[in-house]
């Protein structure tokens, strides 16, 4: 079972959307191997399928003002941030790499996550019951969003590395007000080579979900 690695660096929010479009629609027709792309994003906040628009705490006016996307999208979930120091990670994936059970692949992205936290940082990470995504105490430090087309994943996490985390100011993450966000550099204290993180997390995933 192969999996196919994409290195874009720095992508435009929309343009990352439409290549994940493009590879799920030949994923769908098997014409190429599930795929995961890293990347990263200039700002852009984002609101899935269950996301108010009072989750955005940015006035329209300032928001568009600053330079800052906001765009809805089929992703499941509510409004999220994506900026520079952060690592995203869009999966194209067959479902039958789990089964055909979402909640295992859902909970397979985050052992993968939590699997790369402790052996790249010895950051002691873990999931959460009640919320989706991988925590370090109160603070969550990835966020996963998924969509699912015809036994066919789209979008996937979002790992605060090096995140600005002020950020997070503009939006109610994922829409819970009871907890903080945290970043790898903001608990190791300093700056972490983004190279690395990427080639870390991709071998993660790899054994995680069995790939060659």
């Amino acid at each position: 079972m192969m999996l196919e690695i994409i290195e874009p660096g720095v992508m435009e929010y929309e343009e990352a959307l439409a290549l994940q479009r493009l590879r799920q629609a030949r994923r769908i027709r098997e014409e190429i191997p599930d795929t995961l792309i890293l990347l990263e994003h200039p700002p852009v906040i984002t609101l899935g399928r269950r996301a108010v628009e009072e989750d955005v705490l940015l006035a329209p006016g300032v928001a568009s003002g600053m330079g800052i996307r906001v765009v809805r999208i089929e992703r499941g979930g509510e409004v999220t941030y994506h900026g520079p120091g952060q690592l995203v990670g869009y999966l194209i994936c067959g479902l039958a790499v789990t089964g055909k059970s979402v909640k295992r692949f859902v909970h397979q992205v985050e052992d993968c996550l939590i699997q790369s936290l402790v052996e790249g940082w010895g950051i002691r990470a873990g999931r959460r019951e009640e919320y989706i995504g991988v925590w370090v105490g109160e603070e969550k430090i990835a966020a996963i969003g998924l969509s699912i087309s015809r036994g066919v994943t789209m979008h996937g996490f979002a790992l605060n590395v090096n995140t600005n985390l002020d950020h997070f100011a503009w939006i109610v993450p994922c829409g819970i007000r009871t907890k903080g966000v945290t970043s790898i550099k903001k608990i190791t204290g300093g700056e972490v080579p983004m190279d690395g993180v990427k080639t870390l997390v991709a071998r993660k995933l790899k054994e995680v979900f069995g790939y060659e």
